[in-house]
């Protein structure tokens, strides 16, 4: 569970763990649809970040960050993350065994948007 500690009105201090990114990777697969763009980006972005410095709001992907700390960040000025490699190892791993199904989602949902193919099926 991750541990956010109010520093001051203006700062928080995050800390997870290897759980959280289960946690994350978890929540992912269980409400694909509605993550599927941030899965796509955080999986596509994090090498370019050498996975450990990854920035959640680098590429507007920190919705399922956001949702796993029941508290937003963005209400203070700054905050700081500490987390062991392996919670970016294991998330990488997770939203790669989660990209080619979040792939054909995003295009199922642009297809459908557009009215080209309201049939269009894509099994998870």
């Amino acid at each position: 569970m991750p541990h956010v500690e109010i520093i001051d009105d203006t700062t928080l201090r995050i800390m997870l763990g290897l759980e959280d990114a289960i946690a994350m990777v978890q929540m992912a697969h269980r409400e694909q649809v509605k993550y599927a763009q941030e899965i796509i980006t955080i999986y596509e972005k994090m090498p370019l970040f050498e996975y450990t410095h990854f920035c959640f709001y680098a590429y507007d992907s920190a919705g399922l960050f956001e949702h796993m700390l029941g508290t937003d960040p963005k209400a203070y000025l700054s905050f700081s993350l500490d987390a062991p490699d392996s919670f970016f190892y294991a998330l990488y791993g997770g939203m790669a065994a989660l990209y080619e199904s979040s792939l054909k989602l995003v295009q199922q949902a642009d297809v459908v948007g557009t009215g080209s193919d309201v049939n269009a099926h894509v099994s998870i």
